[in-house]
């Protein structure tokens, strides 16, 4: 199980160096300086754009902005972005769906676990973590 995927780390850092950063960014800039594969990056960028989570220029001075104040965006939203819904308690034991599915103490456990995580995932911001 992965909690934060290759596409959202990315995000992640790309955002954090924008929330510092305070202006324009382009995406060699960002492949750059975050040692990430620009094609990779501006396919990421692009999707973002489309979200609303960043504003793009066109032409001389062109670049990426976040669209949004790094106090408004939510680690949960570039998760769910990327990934889907957070989901933790899918069954780690078997495979296939389980006929003990309503009734697992694991499983219980693990929901329970998990609305912890996502509570704490929920208070993280883009400014949280680039300071």
């Amino acid at each position: 199980m992965k909690l934060i995927t290759k596409k959202t780390d990315y995000t992640i850092r790309a955002f954090c160096y924008m929330a510092k950063k305070r202006e324009r960014v382009t995406v060699t800039e960002l492949a750059n300086n975050l040692k990430i594969p620009r094609q990779f990056l501006r396919g990421i960028l692009q999707e973002l754009e489309k979200k609303r989570m960043v504003k793009s220029f066109r032409g001389k001075g062109g670049g990426f902005n976040l669209a949004l104040p790094p106090d408004k965006i939510f680690l949960t939203r570039l998760i769910e972005i990327f990934q889907g819904p957070i989901n933790l308690n899918e069954c780690m034991i078997r495979e296939k769906i389980c006929p003990d599915v309503m009734t697992c103490l694991v499983k219980k456990k693990i929901e329970q676990i998990s609305r912890y995580i996502v509570s704490e995932l929920e208070a993280i911001t883009i400014e949280t973590l680039s300071h």
